[in-house]
């Protein structure tokens, strides 16, 4: 059975994306400015899933983009505009959408909001952020 010291250090390495079990402790994830007023901070992921939560200042926008990877998005607080495709929409606290792989959007945060996103699968290019674990 590991020590406190050995279990805190396993548990902040960079994840191995076969493993069975992934655990991130939230000290342990600090974040980065991916854009102007907006917090990215890659939370859990393996092969298959990754969690992210985006902070937003209010009038920051996330710049329309696209990916093949399956979105779904929660929003935790705040309030959002989206354009996904052809449909544009509000979203609010407790509010989810799911974007398809290859549709582009757009999202502007109307108030300071904080939203997770669930990406399938992990997305390679997010990698980077996940603060060294």
């Amino acid at each position: 059975m590991p020590n406190d010291a050995q279990s805190t250090r396993l548990q902040t390495e960079m994840p191995s994306l076969d493993r069975d079990v992934v655990t991130v402790p939230a000290a342990t994830v600090e974040g980065a400015e991916a854009y102007p007023g907006l917090l990215r901070r890659v939370l859990a992921y393996n092969d298959r899933l990754m969690l992210v939560e985006h902070v937003m200042e209010e009038g920051s926008v996330f710049p329309r983009h696209s990916h093949p990877h399956e979105q779904l998005a929660y929003l935790v607080s705040g309030r959002v505009r989206v354009q996904a495709g052809d449909e544009t929409f509000e979203a609010g606290p407790g509010d989810s959408f799911v974007v398809r792989g290859g549709v582009e959007h757009q999202v502007w945060a109307l108030e300071r909001s904080v939203a997770l996103d669930v990406f399938t699968p992990h997305r390679e290019d997010y990698v980077e952020w996940a603060d060294g674990r």
